[in-house]
């Protein structure tokens, strides 16, 4: 591992919230509306989606297989490791109901060698999903979270600071800066948020966790530039939104910083967190690939089918 001097965004000042909005970084919410727009509409919305029983491809040294589990969920196969990317099997987050299933069942998934969380949203860092996993033997997370993964079954929790690395056999992962931020509670903004660049038999996958678009992308491009880009389309209205998110249009700009040969989209369907239609983001993102000559960069994947890359 790197020992170089940590690099970490500036913390937030402390304030007290004056109001309901302040409980959120795009301070756009308020009680009514997200009760309404959030909590009512997806109360009332059927859930849809299937389990799949997924077939495992058999994988030759070299190849990757991706699952895409729903929301920012991710199964990432090579022949001899078994990734999971910010699990999250809930049909509930407290009051959020998740509107589409998963793409396949927890007891369905391969023994996991290693878990990569990017930050400690309940979306992302969901410890029933945790704790139900088969003995895990690494969990990576970014700096100020692994307190919260202890007793989850991990046999070996590392912290890492964004541009730090961590390594083991033949694999390697990167935690890079992001655009968002890490508090689970109203009281813990010491947290680390980022995303990951995962580097396994000659192939380098980017899973960009949560964020809005800034210049990051470019200097991810220049440093690592993945083949694989997992990148966030959802949660994008209203405007203010995208302090912390971004949209299919934004996504695609990150895609061309990066440099990346495919753009696998997520966090769009799955759960109802922001006020576009559930069904808009990969409509929009499917007409700016045919738009911008695209169409056999962006693989859309359907939830618990894996995909060889």
């Amino acid at each position: 591992m790197t020992t170089k001097k940590p690099i970490r965004p500036a913390p937030p000042p402390k304030r007290l919230p004056k109001s309901f909005k302040d409980l959120t970084p795009s301070k756009h919410f308020t009680p009514g509306r997200f009760f309404r727009e959030l909590v009512w509409k997806a109360f009332l919305t059927p859930r849809t989606g299937e389990h799949q029983h997924p077939v495992f491809p058999k994988l030759t040294q070299g190849q990757v297989a991706i699952t895409w589990i729903g929301h920012a969920s991710f199964l990432i196969q090579f022949t001899d490791l078994n990734v999971l990317v910010d699990p999250n099997f809930a049909n509930w987050l407290f009051l959020l109901k998740r509107i589409k299933r998963s793409g396949l069942k927890l007891e369905h998934l391969p023994p996991i060698d290693l878990v990569l969380l990017t930050h400690a949203h309940f979306d992302h860092f969901h410890k029933p999903t945790l704790r139900r996993l088969p003995r895990t033997k690494i969990g990576i997370l970014p700096w100020g979270v692994g307190d919260l993964a202890r007793n989850l079954g991990f046999e070996r929790l590392i912290e890492l600071d964004w541009w730090e690395s961590f390594s083991n056999a033949d694999w390697k992962v990167t935690l890079t800066p992001s655009k968002h931020w890490g508090a689970r509670t109203l009281r813990d903004s010491h947290r680390g948020y980022g995303g990951f660049v995962l580097e396994h038999q000659g192939r380098r996958i980017y899973h960009a966790g949560d964020s809005a678009y800034f210049h990051g992308f470019k200097e991810l491009g220049r440093r690592l530039p993945p083949e694989i880009a997992l990148l966030p389309i959802g949660a994008y209205h209203p405007e203010s939104f995208r302090r912390v998110h971004m949209g299919p249009d934004e996504a695609v700009k990150a895609f061309k910083d990066l440099g990346a040969r495919w753009l696998v989209p997520m966090h769009y369907g799955t759960f109802r967190l922001a006020f576009e239609d559930m069904d808009e983001p990969p409509r929009w993102l499917g007409q700016l690939a045919r738009e911008q000559g695209l169409t056999r960069q962006v693989r859309i994947l359907e939830e618990g089918v894996p995909v060889v890359f």
